[in-house]
């Protein structure tokens, strides 16, 4: 019989607790559940307030069976919330939305990857951050996309934008700014300037262009995730790799600092010590004071 669990009023079932998610670590899904539990008001309910939810399941582990999905999965809960998300010019279709602590376990136990669009559910398409994904080619490191980073940190500055970073919880290196609204298409063009300017300054390390054949050893930098249709994944997501990292919020000093590949590499056990020891660096993306206009 399915364990059931109580969480802000709501019957929850949790299944197969003791099941080992993560071999190459031990890490069980209960204990991935009580990493969702223990980060949860502080860290990623934030940032998946608001937002319409894509989720990458995983629910034998990241060496089993990998699917994306944005509808709301079979037997979704009634009360967990849904919002309509347009998907075509005459099409909408609805996503789930994690507010709450009870809904972020519901999903927890589905094993999944949390992935958000730039925009709130109440203005589709209207970008209220920024993302460039720093993405390295090998040999390129998280050394290499950390060079890149400091770059356009001070380039956006010159515009009079704040950048903040995270890991993606794989190889490579996410800035996110806070923007006052603007449409997504006009945040994704400017997001494609910076890459092109990125690649004119720093030709050695850093590439605008997806093509596979140009980035051994250089840092892609994608603007294509501020499209109103594409998602990044949120900032504490558990990610599907072979050990529990987290897309993991981390200072400018230690951007600066950045000297190997695993320097900026965290998992699921690291983050209370940095919750307790930074708070939440991202903070001031859910800060509408800390939102600047887009250069026009």
């Amino acid at each position: 019989m399915t364990p059931m669990t109580e969480v802000e009023g709501r019957r929850i079932p949790l299944s197969n607790l003791d099941k080992v998610l993560y071999p190459a670590t031990g890490t069980t899904k209960g204990e991935v559940l009580h990493y969702y539990a223990a980060t949860a008001g502080g860290a990623i309910l934030p940032h998946l307030r608001d937002r319409p939810v894509s989720f990458l399941r995983y629910p034998d582990g990241p060496g089993g069976q990998l699917f994306f999905t944005k509808n709301p999965p079979p037997g979704t809960p009634a009360w967990v919330a849904t919002t309509p998300v347009p998907r075509s010019e005459d099409q909408s279709a609805r996503q789930v939305v994690v507010g709450d602590l009870a809904s972020l376990m519901w999903a927890a136990n589905l094993v999944v990857e949390f992935h958000t669009p730039q925009w709130r559910t109440d203005a589709p398409g209207i970008a209220d951050r920024l993302v460039l994904d720093l993405d390295p080619g090998a040999p390129a490191t998280a050394v290499e996309c950390c060079a890149v980073a400091l770059w356009l940190r001070e380039r956006l500055a010159a515009d009079g934008l704040t950048a903040y970073g995270k890991t993606s919880g794989s190889k490579g290196l996410h800035l996110l700014v806070p923007l006052e609204p603007t449409l997504s298409d006009a945040a994704s063009a400017y997001a494609k300037r910076l890459a092109r300017e990125v690649e004119a300054a720093l030709p050695e390390l850093a590439l605008h262009r997806m093509k596979r054949a140009l980035r051994p050893g250089k840092v892609f930098v994608d603007f294509s995730q501020n499209a109103a249709s594409k998602t990044t994944a949120t900032p504490y997501t558990l990610r599907a790799r072979p050990e529990p990292t987290v897309s993991a919020p981390v200072t400018w000093d230690e951007i600066a600092g950045c000297r190997e590949a695993g320097a900026l590499v965290f998992r699921a056990g690291d983050m209370a010590g940095r919750l307790e020891r930074y708070g939440d660096p991202l903070a001031p993306l859910n800060d509408p004071e800390q939102a600047r206009p887009l250069p026009g």
